[in-house]
């Protein structure tokens, strides 16, 4: 085992936090039950903001950023995890409040170690990373509540070219259930087609404010923009459906009325993947292990030999410890 190795973390600089390559040891990882030997780690808009010191994420300093891991069991104190064993964590505080992924070796709490899919490798864990895992909770949810059938009303999904979204329409549309992806980008329709979308909707018509009661269309839907489109997909929500918000990409604003809920019974389901309890976890994956198609996960990723220069942030970057060596892959989702 590496006496010392690479992370990457966040310090203060000047009353600014800024992130940075710095050499660990293990002595230097929190004192928790399982060492991990991280194998990949993703990067969305969360982690950009955090590493880029534009966003207040990190909220203790120093700071290992990285919302998320895949790897294997190292050393564990703890009965429920064995060396060899191979895992994934994704929320829990990483990079906020509890170091994160962005290392050769982290030390974690039993409790935030989901085991990893026979289906997944460790890299396609994180293609599908936070963002996909955040996806298959909100479907549970949507189908937990009920009202959306194979073949009956259709389903919305917005801000579908991204992270979210994508896997959401691809999960989705692998049960049988008519998907209507909504996206300002025409030059996506072609991906969104091959993930399952049978219909779209352009954005800006769920931007525009509209009618607090509107003609009743979608059996539900997952959001994750929030804002004035969230307030359109719930007037536009049939009786007892329900729309699951799980993001505030467009708006943490929730400019509505109680029209939707009090008159056709539409209830709003939020997901917090962050603090989820592991039996939603263990599901979610369950799921994604179930419905995810390999093909459909190849599309919504290009892995390439370096970072962009355009910077962390606009899309998945996938690190790893050759990442951490010099060598970084990147994995860029549509938007």
């Amino acid at each position: 085992m590496a006496e010392s190795f690479k992370a990457f973390v966040i310090t203060d600089v000047d009353g600014k936090p800024k992130g940075d390559f710095t050499t660990l040891t293990l002595a230097d990882l929190p004192d928790n039950d399982v060492l991990v030997e991280v194998a990949y780690s993703s990067v969305n808009y969360k982690d950009g903001l955090a590493v880029s010191g534009k966003g207040k994420i990190a909220r203790k300093l120093p700071m290992v950023a990285g919302i998320d891991l895949a790897g294997t069991v190292v050393e564990s104190r703890s009965p429920d995890w064995n060396p060899g064993d191979k895992v994934v964590a994704n929320g829990w505080g990483m990079s906020e409040t509890q170091w994160g992924g962005y290392t050769r070796f982290q030390r974690m709490k039993a409790e935030w170690l989901t085991r990893l899919p026979d289906a997944f490798s460790f890299e396609e864990a994180m293609g599908i990373g936070t963002a996909g895992y955040t996806a298959a909770l909100c479907v549970d949810a949507l189908e937990r509540w009920g009202t959306v059938r194979p073949g009956g009303k259709e389903v919305l999904v917005t801000g579908a070219a991204g992270g979210v979204g994508s896997v959401a329409v691809a999960l989705l549309a692998k049960r049988g259930y008519p998907v209507v992806a909504s996206t300002g980008r025409p030059e996506t329709h072609e991906y969104l087609r091959g993930l399952g979308a049978t219909g779209f909707i352009d954005r800006t018509a769920l931007l525009e404010k509209g009618a607090p009661l509107q003609k009743e269309r979608w059996a539900g839907g997952v959001d994750s923009v929030g804002g004035q489109t969230l307030v359109n997909a719930l007037s536009q929500t049939a009786w007892g459906g329900a729309i699951v918000a799980c993001g505030l990409a467009g708006s943490a604003d929730l400019p509505g009325t109680v029209l939707p809920h009090i008159l056709r019974s539409v209830a709003l389901l939020g997901v917090d993947s962050v603090m989820a309890p592991q039996q939603l976890r263990n599901a979610a994956w369950a799921r994604l292990a179930r419905d995810m198609d390999k093909n459909a996960l190849k599309t919504m990723y290009d892995v390439q030999g370096r970072v962009p220069r355009r910077g962390v942030g606009a899309g998945a970057l996938i690190w790893s410890p050759a990442c951490l060596a010099g060598r970084f892959t990147w994995s860029q989702r549509a938007t």
